[in-house]
């Protein structure tokens, strides 16, 4: 059982005192009872919970997949650039997710939003090695032997070796596409590798990270809550 100020503050509806404000106002019923005792407990799985006429829906975290389209930034504010949280309606902003990982402003494709700061973690952590998977097109011809090269590590512009990776040829041309995953995630990195051997990344898209593989029913800027199924494909990914 938890306190009902402490249950509506986790789940977005302001801080500890705006909460109490709200239930004092006589604003929040339980099992259709008026509550206004800010101590008042509850079970929020079982107990029905009603806020200004709107039951509640009690999660304590939230995953979302979201295709990031090019020109937003990761980041939960930003006093210039459109964010990835101004794609995401008002109903699960209530939660306060937050990128896990980030994505260059001009590079698309698959990113995890959560709450659930300790899963973000985990994911994140070099100690993980969590693959993540990238469509690239590069300006420069990107044949067989680049392979090697790749798994063997780059060395980027700061002297810094990369940890091997996985380098895929779908076609090599002019403009070459290719798959690379990573097990790490410097800044920029993906390009700067590629500038390494001396060529240019015109265009990027991750398209996988860890387990899971960026629906390809989501449309730039378009997202989805993950199914319970690939929530705990990425926890037993920890």
């Amino acid at each position: 059982m938890e306190r009902l100020d402490k249950i509506l503050s986790n789940m977005g509806y302001g801080s500890r005192k705006d909460v109490k404000k709200l239930i004092k106002e006589g604003r929040v019923l339980v099992n259709g009872e008026l509550i206004v005792k800010n101590d008042y407990k509850i079970d929020p799985y079982n107990d029905n919970i009603v806020v200004d006429g709107i039951e509640v829906e009690y999660r304590k975290y939230i995953y979302i997949m979201l295709n990031k389209p090019k020109g937003v930034v990761s980041s939960t504010f930003d006093p210039v650039n459109r964010t990835v949280l101004d794609l995401i309606d008002q109903e699960y902003l209530i939660f306060n997710p937050f990128p896990a990982g980030r994505l260059d402003k001009d590079t698309e494709g698959l990113l995890i939003l959560t709450n659930d700061g300790k899963l973000a973690h985990e994911l994140l952590s070099p100690k993980k090695g969590v693959d993540k998977t990238y469509y690239v097109e590069v300006d420069g011809y990107v044949d067989e032997k680049y392979i090697l090269k790749f798994k063997e590590g780059i060395i980027l512009d700061d002297g810094y070796k990369t940890l091997p990776s996985k380098l895929e040829i779908i076609e090599p041309d002019y403009i070459s596409r290719v798959k690379l995953t990573l097990k790490e995630g410097k800044f920029h990195q993906v390009k700067r590798m590629f500038k390494a051997l001396g060529m240019e990344v015109v265009y990027l898209k991750r398209i996988r990270f860890g387990p899971l593989e960026l629906d390809d029913r989501l449309e730039l800027g378009q997202y989805r809550e993950l199914t319970k199924e690939e929530i705990q494909l990425l926890k037993e990914k920890r």
